[in-house]
Protein backbone atom coordinates (compact mmCIF):
# COMPACT_ATOMS: atom_id res chain seq x y z
CA UNK A 1 0.00 0.00 0.00
CA UNK A 2 1.48 3.38 -0.69
CA UNK A 3 2.81 5.43 1.80
CA UNK A 4 0.82 8.31 3.40
CA UNK A 5 1.29 11.93 2.28
CA UNK A 6 2.81 14.45 5.16
CA UNK A 7 2.78 18.11 5.35
CA UNK A 8 5.08 20.12 7.95
CA UNK A 9 3.50 22.78 10.06
CA UNK A 10 6.28 25.11 10.88
CA UNK A 11 5.69 28.20 12.27
CA UNK A 12 6.82 31.13 11.29
CA UNK A 13 8.85 32.55 14.64
CA UNK A 14 10.27 31.02 17.27
CA UNK A 15 7.62 31.38 20.39
CA UNK A 16 8.09 30.44 23.95
CA UNK A 17 8.34 27.27 24.76
CA UNK A 18 4.56 27.47 26.62
CA UNK A 19 3.12 29.07 23.67
CA UNK A 20 3.69 25.57 21.34
CA UNK A 21 0.90 23.21 20.71
CA UNK A 22 1.82 20.02 19.86
CA UNK A 23 -0.68 17.08 18.85
CA UNK A 24 -0.70 13.45 18.40
CA UNK A 25 0.42 11.77 15.60
CA UNK A 26 -1.51 8.64 14.16
CA UNK A 27 -0.14 6.61 10.61
CA UNK A 28 -1.43 3.34 8.73
CA UNK A 29 1.13 1.00 8.24
CA UNK A 30 3.31 0.68 5.34
CA UNK A 31 3.09 -3.01 5.27
CA UNK A 32 -0.50 -3.06 4.39
CA UNK A 33 -1.85 -4.12 7.85
CA UNK A 34 -4.05 -1.81 9.73
CA UNK A 35 -4.86 -2.25 13.17
CA UNK A 36 -7.93 -0.61 15.42
CA UNK A 37 -5.41 2.32 16.50
CA UNK A 38 -4.47 3.30 13.24
CA UNK A 39 -7.40 1.77 11.03
CA UNK A 40 -8.90 5.37 10.83
CA UNK A 41 -5.76 7.78 10.00
CA UNK A 42 -7.66 10.29 7.71
CA UNK A 43 -5.36 13.24 8.63
CA UNK A 44 -2.07 14.87 8.07
CA UNK A 45 0.99 13.73 9.56
CA UNK A 46 2.61 16.58 11.68
CA UNK A 47 6.40 16.31 11.16
CA UNK A 48 7.65 15.78 15.01
CA UNK A 49 10.73 13.88 16.49
CA UNK A 50 10.90 12.08 19.71
CA UNK A 51 7.60 13.79 20.59
CA UNK A 52 9.01 17.27 19.92
CA UNK A 53 7.79 19.76 16.77
CA UNK A 54 10.41 19.98 14.44
CA UNK A 55 12.29 23.36 15.13
CA UNK A 56 11.25 26.69 12.95
CA UNK A 57 14.27 28.57 11.18
CA UNK A 58 14.84 31.57 13.53
CA UNK A 59 13.47 35.39 12.33
CA UNK A 60 14.88 38.46 13.80
CA UNK A 61 11.97 40.86 14.23
CA UNK A 62 11.23 43.98 16.02
CA UNK A 63 10.53 43.52 19.53
CA UNK A 64 7.04 45.38 19.06
CA UNK A 65 6.47 43.21 15.89
CA UNK A 66 7.95 40.13 18.04
CA UNK A 67 5.25 41.09 20.96
CA UNK A 68 2.51 41.25 18.90
CA UNK A 69 2.95 37.75 17.13
CA UNK A 70 3.03 36.43 20.76
CA UNK A 71 0.07 37.92 21.54
CA UNK A 72 -1.91 36.90 18.20
CA UNK A 73 -0.99 33.37 19.13
CA UNK A 74 -2.04 33.63 22.62
CA UNK A 75 -5.15 34.82 21.90
CA UNK A 76 -5.49 32.50 18.75
CA UNK A 77 -4.73 29.46 21.10
CA UNK A 78 -7.15 30.15 23.85
CA UNK A 79 -10.00 29.68 21.19
CA UNK A 80 -9.11 26.80 19.95
CA UNK A 81 -10.20 23.21 22.24
CA UNK A 82 -8.09 20.43 22.73
CA UNK A 83 -8.35 16.99 21.34
CA UNK A 84 -9.51 16.09 25.14
CA UNK A 85 -11.98 18.51 24.88
CA UNK A 86 -13.28 17.95 21.74
CA UNK A 87 -13.36 13.95 22.67
CA UNK A 88 -15.28 15.18 26.44
CA UNK A 89 -17.77 17.13 24.59
CA UNK A 90 -18.61 14.17 22.38
CA UNK A 91 -19.09 12.06 25.29
CA UNK A 92 -21.69 14.64 26.90
CA UNK A 93 -23.34 14.94 23.67
CA UNK A 94 -23.76 11.34 23.06
CA UNK A 95 -23.74 9.28 26.75
CA UNK A 96 -25.14 5.84 25.91
CA UNK A 97 -22.65 3.23 25.56
CA UNK A 98 -21.36 2.16 22.52
CA UNK A 99 -19.89 -1.42 21.54
CA UNK A 100 -16.25 -1.36 21.44
CA UNK A 101 -15.34 -2.60 18.04
CA UNK A 102 -17.60 1.05 16.97
CA UNK A 103 -16.59 3.41 20.13
CA UNK A 104 -12.70 2.70 19.56
CA UNK A 105 -13.01 3.46 15.40
CA UNK A 106 -15.34 6.45 16.35
CA UNK A 107 -12.80 7.92 18.74
CA UNK A 108 -10.01 7.53 16.70
CA UNK A 109 -11.50 9.12 13.37
CA UNK A 110 -12.66 12.27 16.01
CA UNK A 111 -9.07 12.94 16.53
CA UNK A 112 -7.97 13.04 13.12
CA UNK A 113 -11.10 15.11 12.51
CA UNK A 114 -10.18 17.64 14.69
CA UNK A 115 -6.71 18.15 13.63
CA UNK A 116 -8.31 18.88 10.23
CA UNK A 117 -11.17 21.23 11.43
CA UNK A 118 -8.79 23.17 13.68
CA UNK A 119 -5.75 23.50 11.19
CA UNK A 120 -5.16 27.22 10.27
CA UNK A 121 -5.89 26.37 6.47
CA UNK A 122 -9.53 24.59 7.05
CA UNK A 123 -12.61 26.06 5.43
CA UNK A 124 -15.74 23.95 5.64
CA UNK A 125 -17.79 22.70 2.13
CA UNK A 126 -19.11 20.32 0.72
CA UNK A 127 -17.24 17.70 -0.85
CA UNK A 128 -15.44 17.60 2.40
CA UNK A 129 -18.90 17.32 3.82
CA UNK A 130 -19.55 14.30 1.31
CA UNK A 131 -16.25 12.48 1.95
CA UNK A 132 -16.39 12.40 5.74
CA UNK A 133 -20.52 11.46 5.43
CA UNK A 134 -19.63 8.67 2.72
CA UNK A 135 -16.53 7.53 5.65
CA UNK A 136 -18.62 7.43 8.74
CA UNK A 137 -21.89 5.78 6.91
CA UNK A 138 -19.01 2.65 5.82
CA UNK A 139 -17.94 2.57 9.20
CA UNK A 140 -21.46 2.37 10.37
CA UNK A 141 -22.84 0.35 8.29
CA UNK A 142 -24.69 -2.65 10.48
CA UNK A 143 -24.70 -0.30 13.41
CA UNK A 144 -27.42 -2.05 16.06
CA UNK A 145 -29.55 0.82 15.95
CA UNK A 146 -30.29 3.21 13.01
CA UNK A 147 -31.69 5.76 15.35
CA UNK A 148 -28.21 5.20 17.35
CA UNK A 149 -26.21 5.68 14.23
CA UNK A 150 -27.90 9.19 13.89
CA UNK A 151 -27.50 10.33 17.15
CA UNK A 152 -24.30 9.94 17.39
CA UNK A 153 -23.17 11.67 13.95
CA UNK A 154 -25.16 14.01 15.52
CA UNK A 155 -23.24 14.42 18.68
CA UNK A 156 -19.38 13.53 16.59
CA UNK A 157 -20.08 16.51 14.55
CA UNK A 158 -21.60 19.01 17.05
CA UNK A 159 -18.14 18.22 19.01
CA UNK A 160 -16.70 19.75 16.54
CA UNK A 161 -18.57 22.98 16.80
CA UNK A 162 -19.81 22.22 13.60
CA UNK A 163 -23.38 21.66 12.09
CA UNK A 164 -24.31 17.80 11.49
CA UNK A 165 -27.47 18.74 9.29
CA UNK A 166 -25.17 21.07 7.06
CA UNK A 167 -23.26 18.09 6.79
CA UNK A 168 -25.96 15.71 5.98
CA UNK A 169 -27.49 18.22 3.65
CA UNK A 170 -24.90 19.23 1.26
CA UNK A 171 -23.77 15.35 1.04
CA UNK A 172 -27.30 14.56 -0.70
CA UNK A 173 -27.34 17.53 -2.73
CA UNK A 174 -23.98 16.49 -4.18
CA UNK A 175 -24.88 13.14 -5.11
CA UNK A 176 -28.64 14.31 -6.36
CA UNK A 177 -26.55 16.67 -8.19
CA UNK A 178 -24.20 14.16 -9.58
CA UNK A 179 -26.96 11.17 -10.24
CA UNK A 180 -27.82 13.49 -13.07
CA UNK A 181 -24.47 13.72 -14.66
CA UNK A 182 -22.17 12.49 -17.40
CA UNK A 183 -18.65 11.57 -17.31
CA UNK A 184 -18.22 14.78 -19.35
CA UNK A 185 -20.08 17.48 -17.31
CA UNK A 186 -19.36 16.08 -13.69
CA UNK A 187 -15.74 17.30 -14.67
CA UNK A 188 -16.55 20.14 -16.53
CA UNK A 189 -19.12 21.93 -13.65
CA UNK A 190 -19.62 24.78 -16.36
CA UNK A 191 -23.55 25.33 -15.13
CA UNK A 192 -25.14 27.83 -13.41
CA UNK A 193 -26.35 26.18 -10.41
CA UNK A 194 -25.37 25.45 -7.00
CA UNK A 195 -23.18 22.71 -7.17
CA UNK A 196 -21.39 24.29 -10.09
CA UNK A 197 -20.63 27.03 -8.05
CA UNK A 198 -19.19 25.49 -5.01
CA UNK A 199 -16.71 23.10 -7.14
CA UNK A 200 -15.76 26.42 -9.11
CA UNK A 201 -14.60 28.27 -5.41
CA UNK A 202 -12.87 25.00 -4.39
CA UNK A 203 -11.04 25.26 -7.76
CA UNK A 204 -10.36 28.73 -7.34
CA UNK A 205 -9.08 28.44 -3.49
CA UNK A 206 -7.39 25.47 -4.75
CA UNK A 207 -5.57 27.17 -6.98
CA UNK A 208 -4.46 30.41 -4.75
CA UNK A 209 -6.86 32.47 -4.79
CA UNK A 210 -8.12 31.82 -1.20
CA UNK A 211 -8.08 28.86 1.98
CA UNK A 212 -8.19 25.47 0.86
CA UNK A 213 -6.41 22.56 2.90
CA UNK A 214 -6.67 19.32 0.98
CA UNK A 215 -8.13 16.14 3.14
CA UNK A 216 -8.62 12.91 2.52
CA UNK A 217 -12.64 13.11 3.48
CA UNK A 218 -11.93 15.73 0.38
CA UNK A 219 -10.45 12.84 -1.84
CA UNK A 220 -12.97 10.61 -0.76
CA UNK A 221 -15.77 13.18 -1.44
CA UNK A 222 -14.33 13.71 -5.60
CA UNK A 223 -14.81 9.96 -5.51
CA UNK A 224 -18.04 9.45 -4.14
CA UNK A 225 -19.34 12.47 -6.33
CA UNK A 226 -17.78 10.78 -9.68
CA UNK A 227 -19.60 7.09 -8.12
CA UNK A 228 -22.61 7.88 -7.64
CA UNK A 229 -22.28 9.61 -11.49
CA UNK A 230 -20.93 6.13 -12.80
CA UNK A 231 -17.73 8.14 -13.88
CA UNK A 232 -15.24 5.92 -11.46
CA UNK A 233 -12.71 5.73 -14.40
CA UNK A 234 -9.25 6.63 -13.62
CA UNK A 235 -8.86 9.42 -16.75
CA UNK A 236 -11.94 10.94 -15.40
CA UNK A 237 -10.74 11.69 -11.79
CA UNK A 238 -7.65 12.53 -13.25
CA UNK A 239 -9.42 15.47 -15.10
CA UNK A 240 -11.98 16.55 -12.36
CA UNK A 241 -8.68 16.51 -9.99
CA UNK A 242 -7.20 18.97 -12.62
CA UNK A 243 -10.32 21.35 -13.00
CA UNK A 244 -10.12 21.31 -9.27
CA UNK A 245 -6.35 22.32 -9.10
CA UNK A 246 -5.99 19.24 -6.91
CA UNK A 247 -2.96 16.55 -6.83
CA UNK A 248 -4.06 13.71 -8.86
CA UNK A 249 -1.02 11.28 -6.80
CA UNK A 250 -2.75 12.47 -3.52
CA UNK A 251 -6.20 11.80 -4.48
CA UNK A 252 -4.58 8.06 -5.68
CA UNK A 253 -2.44 7.41 -2.25
CA UNK A 254 -5.85 8.25 0.04
CA UNK A 255 -7.89 6.12 -2.07
CA UNK A 256 -5.78 3.40 -1.74
CA UNK A 257 -5.68 3.87 2.08
CA UNK A 258 -9.68 4.19 1.85
CA UNK A 259 -9.91 0.97 0.59
CA UNK A 260 -7.82 -1.21 2.11
CA UNK A 261 -9.75 0.82 5.33
CA UNK A 262 -13.41 -0.79 3.40
CA UNK A 263 -11.37 -3.93 3.04
CA UNK A 264 -10.16 -4.49 6.62
CA UNK A 265 -13.85 -3.52 8.19
CA UNK A 266 -15.33 -5.75 5.75
CA UNK A 267 -13.32 -8.66 7.31
CA UNK A 268 -13.47 -7.51 10.68
CA UNK A 269 -17.20 -7.52 10.42
CA UNK A 270 -17.64 -10.54 8.88
CA UNK A 271 -15.65 -12.09 11.86
CA UNK A 272 -17.93 -10.38 14.23
CA UNK A 273 -21.12 -11.33 12.63
CA UNK A 274 -19.75 -14.96 12.50
CA UNK A 275 -19.13 -14.64 16.29
CA UNK A 276 -22.31 -13.34 17.35
CA UNK A 277 -24.54 -16.46 15.07
CA UNK A 278 -22.67 -18.74 17.32
CA UNK A 279 -23.38 -17.14 20.50
CA UNK A 280 -26.98 -17.72 19.02
CA UNK A 281 -26.82 -20.73 18.16
CA UNK A 282 -25.07 -21.86 22.01
CA UNK A 283 -27.58 -20.06 23.98
CA UNK A 284 -30.79 -21.73 21.96
CA UNK A 285 -28.73 -24.82 22.77
CA UNK A 286 -29.16 -24.42 26.23
CA UNK A 287 -32.38 -23.48 26.27
CA UNK A 288 -33.58 -25.96 24.83
CA UNK A 289 -31.31 -28.17 26.94
CA UNK A 290 -32.60 -26.73 30.15
CA UNK A 291 -36.17 -28.56 30.08
CA UNK A 292 -34.45 -31.87 30.12
CA UNK A 293 -31.83 -31.25 32.30
CA UNK A 294 -34.46 -30.37 34.54
CA UNK A 295 -36.59 -33.55 34.26
CA UNK A 296 -33.68 -35.88 34.94
CA UNK A 297 -33.02 -33.75 38.00
CA UNK A 298 -36.63 -34.17 39.11
CA UNK A 299 -36.11 -38.38 38.16
CA UNK A 300 -32.78 -38.72 40.45
CA UNK A 301 -34.48 -36.61 43.05
CA UNK A 302 -37.66 -39.13 43.37
CA UNK A 303 -35.83 -41.84 42.91
CA UNK A 304 -33.43 -40.85 46.00
CA UNK A 305 -36.33 -40.51 48.16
Amino acid sequence: MASLSSVSLHSTVQLPAQLKLSSPVHSVATDGSVSSSTVLSFALKCSQRNGSAAKAPRMRLPVTSLRAVICLATASSTDIPTVAETKRSFLENYRRPIPSIYSTVIQELLVQHHLLRYNTTYQYDPVFALGFVTVYDQLMDGYPSAEDRDAIFKAYISALKENPEHYRSDAKKLEAWASEQSATSVVSFSGEGEVESILKDIAERAAGKGSFHYSRFFAIGLFRLLEVAKASDPAVLEQLAKALNVNKLSIDRDLDVYRNLLSKLAQGKELIREYVEREKKKAAERESSAPKKAEEVAKTEGKSE
